[in-house]
């Protein structure tokens, strides 16, 4: 369940060939150099879901046991895979320079997380002016 030790030797290793590579090619052919990292950065991303699928399946019998709603925990797994996606999308703009733009799309996903989680507040306010008694 989960990582194991050969699982991380093999993400570390992809990772550090990813990035000689990049560097070597990065002063002759400097196009492949954003491909290079992000096809490493799909596949690590990949044996990263894998590897968790177990995870997500014992979160799903946890929530299950303690009686929480479906809706709670979608809200949980969309806003962990926005929180992945803005991040992968976040690091190829600084990788290519472009710092400002990264700054946006962490914004973006900022705001997408908090719009997922509206109903997920709203039934908290419900619940809070309830006991208050307004």
């Amino acid at each position: 369940m989960g990582f194991t030790k050969m699982d991380m030797m093999t993400v570390t290793g992809l990772a550090v060939v990813a990035v000689a590579l990049g560097t070597v090619l990065k002063q002759k052919n400097p196009e492949y150099t954003l491909f290079i990292s992000l096809t490493a950065g799909v596949l690590i991303l990949g044996m990263i879901v894998a590897a968790a699928a177990p995870l997500f399946e014992r979160m799903q019998a946890l929530f299950a046991q303690t009686g929480a709603k479906a809706e709670y925990v979608q809200v949980l797994f969309k806003s962990l895979g926005l929180c992945f996606i803005t991040q992968i999308a976040c690091d190829a703009c600084r990788d290519l320079g472009e710092s400002a733009i990264a700054s946006k799309v962490e914004a973006a996903g900022k705001i997408s997380v908090l719009l997922i989680s509206l109903p997920l507040f709203e039934q908290i306010l419900n619940i809070a002016s309830g006991l208050i008694g307004q």
